[in-house]
């Protein structure tokens, strides 16, 4: 007969047992808390993840494509600053700053192509900063995980918002801009280091913002007659300066 195991067995057993346990339960935490290896999700599942839970990680969607944001917890859990953002997607809320009722959509519909682009870019930051786990089923990704072509016209729309961007930005660089400056007590100031100081029409915004809008340009005294210039109200035709 086998003698009884001494009390140093007895307890080496339970710590060797009790470590194992201790073990077993931080792995089972981190299993929950990892990131979800990139798969397909329904617009329910993703519900789930929106930080209320803390066993689970934190995901957002941007365009369809669903992310990981958990190592921004101070951001995207309650309390957050963009915590509405957390379990479903909102992209339209990315470029409108509406993080209430109908605002939290993802649908795009009426942005322009500046907006769209500007959305475009938000999943790019997404892309570059947080740990990609999927598609999620809807607007932009169907069943199998394929393209819609709500999501071909969003990128084509964005594509084309660049391209206009960077056209406007060229051709501005070609007339210098104003200087100005602001304070509380003198107001607003713009003036010119050479030539004088006109509001002009920025020609690419119809197509890019839907609205118009002016810049302030200097211009030579010849360059003056030039059609869609304006002068500040209450400044000389030829000062160099203007309050504004």
């Amino acid at each position: 007969m086998a003698p009884p195991p001494s009390l140093k067995a007895i307890s080496s057993f339970l710590l060797v047992l009790g470590f194992l346990s201790a073990m077993v339960a931080l792995l089972y935490q981190y299993s929950l808390t990892r990131s979800p290896k990139p798969r397909l999700w329904t617009a329910d599942e993703l519900a789930l993840y929106n930080g209320t839970d803390e066993g689970l990680p934190i995901l957002l969607s941007i365009l369809g494509s669903v992310f990981d944001v958990t190592k921004g917890k101070s951001h995207y859990g309650p309390g957050g600053g963009y915590h509405q953002f957390s379990g479903r997607d909102a992209s339209r809320a990315f470029i409108s700053g509406n993080f209430t009722g109908d605002g939290l959509t993802d649908s795009l519909q009426g942005l322009s192509s500046e907006q769209v682009n500007s959305v475009v870019n938000w999943r790019k930051f997404y892309t570059e900063r947080y740990i990609f786990v999927g598609k999620l089923v809807g607007r932009y990704y169907d069943q199998e995980g394929n393209p819609t072509k709500y999501l071909k016209g969003v990128e084509t729309k964005a594509k084309r918002g660049a391209q206009l961007l960077e056209k406007q930005k060229n051709e501005e660089s070609k007339i210098p801009a104003c200087n100005s400056r602001w304070s509380q007590s003198e107001g607003g100031k713009v003036w010119c280091d050479e030539g004088y100081p006109r509001l002009m029409r920025r020609p690419g915004d119809i197509a890019l913002t839907g609205q118009i809008s002016q810049r302030c340009v200097c211009m030579k005294e010849e360059e003056l007659t030039k059609p869609g210039l304006e002068v500040y109200k209450g400044c000389d035709y030829l000062s160099t300066s203007c309050v504004v």
